[in-house]
């Protein structure tokens, strides 16, 4: 299983700072799935264009893409829109979870705009920006991510059932 991994920030994609939070994703996903992955991480401005050209591109060889950053109320953040523009589903649930999650520790996730979408037999999940936030919200959406991905055609992954237990209805 191929995931991929982009980062949406102006700074971290002009070098001044180090991305951390593409990493966390990494770190994460290497410590709830158990089936052999790898990963396609990118880091790119918050540009449109550019954010669906790689969402696009990204889905060619990957069966779940998380983003991280440009979800937020500003001008530059334009993550939600460039992947409703690039799925032919969206997955409202995904971010309303993630919102209810984040908003027990901070009030201005109302703020968030984080959401999820099909492409093709690819999930993409629109995740915050920094680190502890991306936890909070995979650990509240992502033991629907395995029968998601079930669904739409993707490779059947597992989970370490002693992090997190991937539920997929009886059969």
């Amino acid at each position: 299983m191929k995931i991929g991994v982009l980062v949406l920030s102006d700074r971290a994609s002009s070098g001044e700072y180090e991305d951390i939070s593409g990493k966390a994703i990494i770190q994460t996903m290497d410590e709830y799935i158990s089936t052999p992955k790898s990963y396609d991480y990118r880091v790119i401005p918050d540009d449109r264009d550019k954010i669906e050209k790689e969402l696009i591109d990204m889905s060619e060889n990957c069966s779940l893409i998380l983003t991280t950053g440009g979800t937020g109320p500003a001008p530059r953040d334009v993550t939600p829109e460039a992947t409703q523009s690039v799925c032919e589903k969206m997955l409202p649930g995904f971010g309303e979870l993630m919102r209810q999650k984040s908003l027990r520790y901070a009030p201005t996730a109302i703020l968030s705009r984080q959401t999820a979408g099909i492409r093709g037999k690819t999930l993409i999940i629109n995740l915050p920006g920094k680190p502890k936030s991306i936890k909070e919200c995979l650990s509240a959406v992502f033991e629907a991510v395995p029968y998601c991905l079930d669904l739409i055609g993707a490779p059947y992954i597992e989970t370490n059932a002693d992090i997190i237990k991937a539920y997929r209805p009886a059969k």
